[in-house]
């Protein structure tokens, strides 16, 4: 028994969204972001119960609407009676799609036990079949791979999966609320899908006692007595329900003038987000907000409210954007286009310019927003957000808030921190890949057997069989039909004659980074560069689908500045934040750097790892600390892990000493300049032209 939804105490953005997309499934979905514990499965889960019936056509495995059943249903033709002809009416579903899901479970496959021995092309349906008509709820969609997200992408498109599998063609009807739940400290969703659900929202942990305190009450009465719990909301439930229904059937009559078609294009073009699907899924949303609230009529109020549930997702321009709206631009786009397209004959019309900021005695310049009615105006501002970012943390080696400059009185031998420098703007860089043949997670960066990409053989299935190929096991199988006693269409097939396919494509990595912080790199200019260049590194990792970390070393010691994690955006925090100053400790990088792959090796075996050191290769403090650096290269080279070392030496004399660390690392060497792919590009070119 699921948790009641009208339980749910707080996260009225997300119940809204919900709610909205069950009142017009065409908005589009739902992405929910937030922290771990924040009820977001639970609201997905309890929002099922609310979906009005489905009417279905009996024994079609596609859920085929009665008197409008899809033409090309595998399961058809289906009788062309009245809508009550035979109908069956069952609760809508909740198709959950696990993140490590094959692709056959998604889109289907074709039965091969019976085309093997009967000859009959069966088709079995997937989870996009028993989500049509229904939700598709997708939790750590961020995590998704990327040819399920392929398959999403085309079936949220098109509203039909199409099907090919050995010489098999089917397409059946696919449309569902397709519903994500992620928390971003575990990576950011690809843009095509992200652009894909049709609202967003973001989910905190209340800061409230009052409210956490009867979280809590409410959920231990659950666990306690489930039903008995359920039963005390039922009234509430059928209420919501009640009103879900009635918005939906008012849907129809609303209204949405021309004025709010230009308000709304005037928003879009304002935050110059890509693409028309924004205007129509803000559309959409603002009328099924004037159904839930009871009108037939758009007004300014769920405009605004639209915005700022279909807009926030969409603004982002890298991975390291973090979503968001500002809310006084929206406002001013909102009174500019209600300006424009409803005049007051009564305003002087030169006024314009000087009256923008507040041209509406309403707009609240306190985040009160508009009053009455249903709406409810987000609060982005309040605690959760101040606690998870604030910028305040940008000195956080003064832990009583005192002095901002914690390297002005250190112990003896600590750094001296010197101003963090901005990162210079990224850029495209050149390909990197680790060597060899890995069987590491799907990604995109090193060569790797995988269980999606081109086929290049095949082979006898070590345990499970995995995709079969098929024409192996037919030819495995053909030469022993006579001595099996064949008879009928189909062919005699034992164990020992299935062939699975071999694939190669292409994985992820971890990445990791060791960015020397010392005083040799610490000249502003050249730290800016070199923090434009990891930048850019960590941009590729994140379009590669690689796991990143981040290993600082300056002073005495080396740190582990972020732990391995899918999060780029994460180490591009960190980086930004990063301080600089003191001597050089290279050995104690190398060392650190060890001893994260050492660990990381243990944790996923699988998953190879690539190397970067960035640093001018120089090495200060103690004896030798050349020669000790020397040998902690050559520690990590006798693990096999393959590495890069960025050159940051400048200066009209050049030791080279990055080179030498490359050697000992036996891996490669780069400047800043040549990190470029535009670079190589042009030194490619004029080879080329040279030749």
């Amino acid at each position: 028994m699921t948790y009641p939804f009208s339980a749910l105490v707080g996260q009225e953005e997300l119940r809204l969204a919900l709610v909205l997309n069950a009142v017009s499934p065409a908005v589009g979905g739902v992405l929910v972001r937030g922290e771990k514990g924040t009820a977001k499965s639970t609201a997905v889960r309890a929002m099922t119960a609310l979906l009005p019936a489905v009417r279905v056509v009996p024994g079609c495995r596609f859920s085929c609407e009665p008197g409008a059943a899809d033409p090309a249903c595998p399961d058809g033709p289906h009788p062309a009676g009245g809508a009550d002809g035979g109908a069956l009416e069952r609760p809508a579903r909740l198709v959950e799609l696990p993140v490590g899901a094959s692709e056959d479970r998604l889109v289907g496959a074709l039965d091969l036990e019976r085309a093997l021995a009967e000859g009959v092309k069966a088709f079995e349906p997937g989870l996009l079949a028993a989500a049509h008509r229904g939700i598709l709820y997708v939790d750590e969609v961020n995590l998704l791979h990327d040819h399920l997200v392929d398959l999403l992408l085309d079936a949220a498109a098109m509203g039909a999966s199409h099907v090919e599998r050995e010489g098999v063609s089917v397409t059946h009807a696919a449309r569902f609320m397709l519903v994500g739940t992620m928390n971003p400290e575990e990576g950011e969703l690809r843009p095509q899908l992200l652009d894909r659900f049709g609202l967003t929202v973001e989910v905190a942990a209340s800061r409230d006692t009052d409210e956490r305190v009867e979280v809590v009450r409410r959920r231990l009465a659950y666990d306690a007595d489930p039903a008995g719990f359920a039963g005390s909301w039922a009234a509430h439930e059928r209420e919501v329900r009640e009103r879900i229904a009635a918005a939906r059937a008012l849907l129809p009559e609303v209204r949405l003038g021309d004025s709010a078609l230009r308000q709304i294009a005037a928003t879009c073009a304002a935050f110059e987000v890509d693409g028309m699907r924004a205007d129509i899924v803000m559309a959409r949303t603002a009328t099924a907000l004037a159904a839930w609230a009871g009108r037939t009529v758009v007004l300014a109020e769920d405009i605004r409210q639209a915005a700022l549930l279909a807009l926030p997702h969409r603004r982002r321009r890298n991975p390291f954007d973090a979503p968001g709206l500002d809310e006084d631009t929206l406002d001013e786009a909102l009174a500019q286009a209600a300006a424009q397209s409803e005049p007051d004959p009564d305003a002087a019309p030169e006024d314009d310019p000087d009256s923008d900021p507040d041209p509406d005695p309403d707009p609240d310049g306190g985040g009160s927003g508009p009053g009455g009615g249903g709406s409810r105006p987000p609060q982005p501002a309040d605690g959760p957000q101040d606690a998870a970012g604030s910028p305040a943390g940008d000195t956080p080696d003064a832990p009583g808030g005192g002095t901002p400059d914690a390297g002005s009185g250190p112990a003896p031998g600590a750094p001296r921190e010197q101003p963090a420098a901005a990162a210079a703007t990224p850029f495209r860089v050149r390909p990197m890949a680790v060597p060899g043949l890995g069987e590491g997670a799907a990604g995109r960066r090193s060569r790797a057997r995988t269980a999606h990409g081109r086929t290049t053989g095949a082979r006898r299935p070590h345990g499970a069989l995995g995709t079969l190929h098929l024409a192996a096991t037919v030819r495995a199988a053909a030469p022993h039909q006579r001595a099996r006693g064949r008879s009928g269409p189909g062919i005699v097939v034992r164990a020992d004659d299935l062939r699975e396919a071999v694939r190669e494509g292409r994985e992820g990595n971890l990445v990791l980074f060791a960015v020397d912080a010392s005083g040799s790199m610490a000249a502003r200019q050249r730290m800016s560069a070199v923090k434009g260049a990891v930048l850019s590194l960590l941009l590729d990792a994140y379009q590669r689908r690689d796991k990143v970390g981040l290993v600082t070393f300056r002073g005495r010691d080396a740190e582990l500045a972020l732990p391995p994690t899918s999060s780029v955006d994460a180490g591009a925090a960190r980086l930004e934040r990063l301080p600089t100053g003191g001597r050089t400790p290279l050995a104690a990088g190398l060392l650190k750097a060890h001893d994260v792959l050492r660990i990381e090796r243990l944790r996923d075996p699988a998953r190879r790892a690539l190397l970067v050191v960035v640093t001018d290769g120089r090495a200060t403090g103690g004896p030798e600390p050349l020669a000790y650096a020397a040998r902690a290269a050559r520690l990590l080279a006798a693990t096999g892990t393959a590495a890069v070392v960025v050159d940051c030496e400048s200066g009209p004399v050049r030791l080279g000493l990055a080179g030498t660390l490359a050697a000992d690392l036996g891996g490669v060497a780069v400047t800043l300049d040549e990190l470029r792919a535009d670079t190589v590009s042009a030194l490619v070119k004029d080879f080329r032209r040279a030749a």
